[in-house]
């Protein structure tokens, strides 16, 4: 029997995207990803929420939404209710919640003091994402942010993160010490000796923490994929626009705008030789 994946207090743990559209974001990203889709709202109720899965697995998941289209990063806790009372005393705000959805678990909509949303979710039935890092599921979530110093006042005591400048050109990390213990103990025991190259604490690493001067901070996800130039190919002739690609010593990117406007980025592993 596989593994339950699951995530301790402050990891990121699960993505979504409203779009005002849904069922035209489920044919678009099923059709660049691979996705099968499933509603989780129980017939005859109002709404709808799409789990998208992988191999049966969920990955994320698409619903509606009245305001400008965008992609969510969720972060686990161990209590929505104490973590959101925590939260406007840090500087941030909570915009909606703490609520249930569903038997899934509890959530709350925050913003953190440079104006990023984020969710907090508490897990009962659903976990969180249970597949990550293989072609087609959510590889990380960055925060991009013009104050480094002010958004690790807010989130290091919220969640325990620490921003660490890693070797190799890895940028700056956002970690939860412990996790790769967490990760080692339960769905993957030999993450430390597969990470024996990386930088220290690699295997703690929950996102990415990018500067920016230009926009409002926000939280942006990437995807895992096989080949970067097929998948924006593939997102181009299903109706997206590519903003633009790069290439650095791990990866090949490409940042995507959707057909409805949601932005995402996906990312091709191209790590040196005998480095992993």
């Amino acid at each position: 029997m596989t593994a339950v994946r699951t995530y301790p207090h402050g990891v990121t743990c699960w993505i979504d995207t409203e779009q005002p559209d849904p069922a035209a974001a489920a044919a678009f990203y099923s059709g660049l990803f691979g996705w099968t889709l499933t509603d989780a709202v129980p017939p005859g109720a109002p709404g709808s929420y799409l789990i998208a899965t992988l191999d049966g697995q969920d990955v994320a998941a698409i619903g509606p939404g009245d305001g400008p289209p965008t992609w969510n990063t969720y972060v686990a806790v161990d209590d929505a209710d104490a973590t959101a009372t925590a939260v406007p005393g840090l500087g941030g705000t909570v915009v909606s919640g703490p609520e249930d959805a569903g038997p899934g678990g509890r959530t709350a909509a925050c913003t953190d003091p440079q104006g990023a949303p984020f969710r907090l979710w508490q897990a009962r039935r659903r976990p969180g994402a249970q597949l990550t890092n293989a072609p087609g599921a959510w590889n990380c979530s960055d925060l991009h942010t013009p104050d480094r110093a002010g958004a690790m006042a807010f989130y290091g005591p919220l969640f325990g993160w620490r921003d660490v400048d890693m070797a190799q050109d890895s940028g700056t990390m956002l970690q939860v010490p412990g996790y790769g213990d967490h990760l080692a103990a339960t769905v993957d025991p030999g993450i430390h000796e597969r990470q024996a190259s990386a930088p220290p604490g690699f295997a703690d690493i929950i996102g990415g923490l990018l500067p920016t001067d230009a926009g409002p901070a926000s939280w942006h996800v990437t995807f895992t994929v096989a080949d970067r130039d097929d998948a924006a190919a593939t997102a181009e002739r299903l109706g997206a626009t590519v903003l633009r690609s790069g290439e650095d010593v791990w990866t090949r990117t490409a940042l995507v705008r959707d057909p409805q406007g949601a932005e995402f980025t996906v990312s091709q592993f191209t790590p040196p030789e005998g480095t992993w």
